[in-house]
């Protein structure tokens, strides 16, 4: 099969987990569309500020965007909220605590928390795209408490250890 001609679905077995997550649009955002995936192999869905006016941060300032949802995430999965590339690279603008996360048991409004590190102040439009949701799986731990931990080639080396 020629390069040019390569179709990665016939190379990849692709598997997709797919369930559904209840949803509610608040009256902030009733009108907008949902949250969505922009092309069919994105691992996150653009999540959109529910504002009715734009909102100006300043360099080094955080602002809290409402995005105008509710939602249930089912148990034993969590929501990620992630940066877009473009507003971290144009303007240096993220996601604070990225990834910020949403509980399986948080049933509020997602909000995402921004942060302007670029030099000039950053304008948030009314239903701008400004993070993206990445729904997965989360484990949760029982701590065994023990004495002594397994010996490892590494064991204590820690900050800078392997190089710069």
């Amino acid at each position: 099969m020629a390069i040019q001609n390569l179709n990665l679905n016939d190379v990849y077995t692709h598997v997709k987990v797919r369930f559904t997550i209840p949803i509610i649009r608040l009256p902030a955002g009733f009108h907008l569309p949902l949250p969505e995936y922009q092309t069919t192999g994105a691992a996150g869905m653009d999540l959109s500020a529910r504002i009715p006016d734009p909102v100006n941060i300043e360099p080094g300032d955080r602002h809290l965007v409402p995005c105008g949802f509710s939602l249930a995430i089912p148990p034993g999965y969590e929501g990620q909220i992630r940066p877009r590339s473009g507003l971290a690279n144009r303007y240096g603008v993220t996601v604070l605590n990225a990834p910020g996360t949403i509980d399986s048991d948080y049933r509020g409004e997602v909000q995402v928390l921004l942060i302007n590190h670029g030099r000039d102040t950053f304008v948030i439009e009314p239903d701008m795209r400004i993070a993206q949701l990445v729904v997965s799986p989360v484990s949760q731990v029982v701590w065994d408490t023990v004495d002594v931990l397994p010996k490892t080639d590494r064991d204590d080396g820690g900050f800078g250890h392997t190089g710069t």
